[in-house]
């Protein structure tokens, strides 16, 4: 009798491949350029919007490391008020900090995603969103861009109790689709977020649209794109 032939290299890649995309979104999906508008038109400088993101997820992720949980609006309010406060602006704070926010559910995806997020789902893979905000913003954002057809759950971490990089989120993801952590593959730009991912036991691909150096202190992604529509191949 002949051995067993070994598996081809398409086969193993096909047995390998993860089934589950779960992508980032805010930042990921979505492009914050539009942000820099809001504060603005309210009289305050561009500069901040890039500010506000990175301190509400601050926040969010202080309290996270506390076992604490707030919703990304309220901490997005709050961190709004306190950077206008002492800014020349046009209207009173609130209104102000109610503009910024509109403007925060009004985002448009990047241009790279339609094409990326078409390719995926075309190739079989199951897509889902796992986000540190409410489900209803990616509701809207994928809504707007003609791709809430293409994922099968949008998710939060409100469900999860606590926000990513905690191990709680990812594992509630695995829970929701019905499959292992290792059978999944997190999307995202932040390494912070990749590196929970990956200690929870998920796969991760790193969208690098800036061409910046990925941090040494954390664990290296299992895959790196420029653009989305290049993960494709890279999963097999």
């Amino acid at each position: 009798m002949s051995p067993p032939r070994a598996p081809e290299a398409a086969t193993i890649a096909a047995m390998n491949r993860p089934t589950v995309v779960v992508f980032d979104v805010n930042e990921t999906l979505s492009d914050l350029a539009p942000l820099a508008d809001r504060f603005t038109d309210v009289g305050a400088p561009a500069q901040l919007a890039p500010l506000w993101f990175t301190s509400v997820l601050r926040e969010g992720l202080g309290l996270a490391a506390c076992g604490d949980i707030q919703t990304f609006a309220t901490i997005g309010r709050e961190v709004g008020r306190v950077l206008l406060a002492g800014v020349a602006l046009d209207r009173d704070v609130d209104a102000a900090v109610d503009h910024l926010l509109a403007g925060f559910l009004a985002l448009p995806v990047y241009p790279d995603v339609t094409e990326g997020v078409r390719a995926l789902r075309a190739a079989g893979y199951r897509l889902v969103t796992l986000s540190n905000g409410a489900a209803d913003v990616a509701e809207r954002l994928l809504g707007r861009a003609g791709l809430r057809g293409e994922f099968e759950h949008l998710l939060s971490v409100e469900d999860a109790g606590v926000w990513k990089p905690a191990r709680a989120p990812y594992a509630y993801a695995a829970r929701v689709c019905g499959t292992e952590p290792a059978d999944m593959v997190m999307v995202a730009v932040h390494p912070w977020d990749l590196h929970g991912a990956a200690r929870a036991g998920l796969r991760t691909a790193w969208i690098n649209r800036t061409g910046a150096p990925y941090p040494g202190h954390v664990q290296p992604p299992t895959h790196t794109v420029r653009v989305l529509p290049e993960l494709v191949n890279l999963l097999g």
